[in-house]
């Protein structure tokens, strides 16, 4: 193991521990600011490494990096039946004993004139900008280590001109190799298209990008085409051939598709994005990951294959922190120029990020969108009570969700050690 390789890996851990300190912070500064207690501000578990106190609240660094939290006083209401600080000893039910317990630790710290100063007391609105501040601060860091990325050092982008007139049309479901007298010629070569020339039209549908010609060509399929170039100043019309054949898709990484091919490799140049495109790509890694965590439990499947049988690991599958520590080292430690090493490093962080922020607001408890559904079911009553001037409802007790509760958690602390153990015995490997 290479001192790169170990770099790689306390970086991300940095990044990590930096990124998790910031969702936190989306979460205390508006606390703060609409007068809820916060007497702990805590980044990871376990033991505490290093804290100091600053007024009523408790800062500090723990030697598990593996999360953090906000303890605000007063998460759960009280029973409707109860005094704010008083709850009755005797439960009914082990359900119910396991509510009461969490509504004691809950209002632990609440002592004489905190009353106005638990967090369940507070608008419905404001408890949703408090709870909402976490996965807000992960997106505004994802977009920030993405501007850097495309902004600042650009991006590798196809232009609509030839490279490479390739010799055959390999599938992209087999592994790479030579031609082989099975493989289909190459269209573009069989036309007499040659490097360096410029795509202007296709099929009479005018081509301003590479990747604009790549979807033309996909979408045509097989069968005859026009393409319109430019070579060496003169234009000129090239009739072709398209053939179809498997290929990447386009717009999932991790699946194929059969469409139409020409058999060339366009010229392809770094350049800088503008902020538009940044919003653009994160909008699409957003919707991804989205679909992604929708797949959840089916990826997971793939995880114990890969764990327990030998299966290759899916590179656009789930993986833990320590996969991802594994990951930036590979990145650290890999032969390639140090610009691009830095390049995939902001590219991983903020992937993370990215998915922290989405996968936080999954409207279940304990997650940060389990207290905003239940801030924002609170909302909707109470409207509804004002409109229909009925009496205003009390607050919503997202304490009777805590059995969903236990179950989701169990199940998240399933999914972190199966994920452990597969990135420990199977890791996912990037660049190889």
């Amino acid at each position: 193991m290479s001192w790169l390789f170990v770099a790689g890996i306390v970086i991300f851990l940095i990044g990590l521990m930096l990124s998790i300190a910031l969702h936190e912070l989306g979460h205390l500064v508006p606390a703060k600011l609409f007068g809820v207690k916060v007497p702990h501000f805590m980044v990871g578990f376990g033991p505490t490494m290093w804290s100091c106190r600053k007024g009523e609240t408790e800062y500090g660094i723990k030697w598990i990096p593996f999360g953090g939290y906000v303890r605000m006083i007063g998460m759960l209401p009280p029973r409707s039946n109860d005094d704010p600080g008083q709850l009755r000893k005797v439960s009914t039910g082990p359900w119910q004993s396991l509510n009461d317990t969490a509504r004691e630790v809950s209002l632990e710290d609440v002592r004489p004139g905190d009353e106005d100063r638990v967090f369940y007391r507070k608008a419905w609105w404001q408890k949703v900008v408090i709870m909402s501040g976490g996965p807000a601060m992960n997106f505004v860091l994802a977009f920030g280590l993405f501007a850097i990325v495309l902004m600042g050092f650009g991006v590798q982008v196809s232009q609509p001109v030839i490279d490479k007139v390739n010799r055959c049309v390999i599938p992209a479901n087999v592994q790479a190799r030579e031609c082989t007298a099975a493989d289909p010629l190459s269209p573009a070569g069989a036309a007499g298209l040659r490097p360096g020339d410029r795509i202007v039209t296709f099929d009479g549908r005018k081509i301003d990008s590479g990747e604009g010609a790549t979807r033309a060509i996909r979408a045509h399929g097989a069968g005859p085409a026009v393409v319109g170039i430019q070579r060496d100043g003169r234009a000129m019309d090239v009739n072709v051939n398209v053939i179809a054949q498997v290929v990447w898709s386009l717009d999932e990484s991790d699946k194929f598709e059969v469409a139409g091919v020409l058999g060339f490799t366009p010229v392809k140049s770094i350049q800088q994005q503008s902020v538009g495109a940044v919003a653009t790509h994160m909008w699409d890694l957003t919707a991804r990951t989205a679909q992604s965590i929708v797949r959840l439990p089916e990826k997971m499947v793939g995880v114990w294959e890969a764990a327990f049988s030998g299966e290759e690991r899916d590179k656009n599958g789930p993986i833990g922190i320590i996969g991802a520590g594994r990951i930036g080292g590979e990145i650290a430690s890999a032969p390639m120029p140090l610009e691009a090493r830095i390049v995939y490093l902001i590219t991983l962080l903020a992937g993370f990020n990215l998915a922290v922020g989405v996968f936080n607001l999954i409207p279940l408890l304990p997650l940060d969108g389990g207290h905003v559904a239940g801030a924002l079911w609170e909302g909707l009553k109470r409207g509804f009570a004002r409109v229909t001037r009925r009496p205003t409802p009390g607050h919503v007790d997202i304490a009777k969700a805590l059995p969903l509760t236990y179950v989701a958690a169990f199940l998240m602390i399933i999914m972190a050690g199966l994920l452990m153990y597969a990135d420990l015995v199977n890791p996912v490997r990037l660049l190889t």
